[in-house]
C-alpha cells in the first residue's frame, strides 16, 4: 500500500485490519503552513489514509474497495515537529458504506487530531459488475 504521496506525508501503516488500523508519522517543516506548525490538511490525509486501509480491507473478500466521501477531521492540538501515532477503528459498517474513526496522538498520548470518514463500498473500477440475471 505505501505510495509516493504516504512517503511524502511521513506516514508508516504498520498494522492493517478489517478492525484496527495503526502506524505513525514523522512531522517536521517539510508538513508546517506559514506560521510553523503541521498543516491541518497533513492530519486530515493521514485520517483518510488510515480509514481508507481499513475500510478497505474489510470488503475485500467480498470482492469490493471502498473509497473515502467525507471526512471531518477536528484539529485539537499544534504540532511542530515529532511523532505522532495514528489509530483507526470502524464505528459502523453496513453492506453499501462504513464509518471509521482515527484517532492521532503525540508521544505522551495526548490528543492532536480527531476525524471521522465515511466511505462508500464499491466495485473496483474495471470490474465487471454481477448481473441480476446471473
Amino acid at each position: 500500500m505505501p505510495g509516493e504521496f504516504m512517503a511524502a506525508m511521513g506516514l508508516r501503516l504498520t498494522h492493517i485490519s478489517a478492525d484496527r488500523v495503526e502506524g505513525t508519522m514523522e512531522l517536521g517543516p517539510q508538513h508546517h503552513q506559514p506560521w510553523g506548525i503541521v498543516h491541518g490538511g497533513v492530519y486530515a490525509a493521514a485520517v483518510e489514509t488510515a480509514a481508507s486501509a481499513g475500510a478497505v480491507a474489510a470488503v475485500a473478500d467480498q470482492g469490493l474497495t471502498a473509497v473515502g466521501v467525507n471526512n471531518n477531521t477536528n484539529f485539537l492540538r499544534s504540532m511542530s515537529a515529532g511523532t505522532v501515532a495514528v489509530a483507526a477503528t470502524p464505528l459502523h459498517r453496513s453492506r453499501t458504506f462504513q464509518l471509521w474513526e482515527v484517532r492521532i496522538t503525540d508521544a505522551e498520548r495526548r490528543l492532536v487530531a480527531l476525524g471521522q470518514v465515511r466511505l462508500q463500498n464499491v466495485q473496483p473500477r474495471g470490474s465487471a459488475r454481477p448481473r441480476a440475471d446471473g
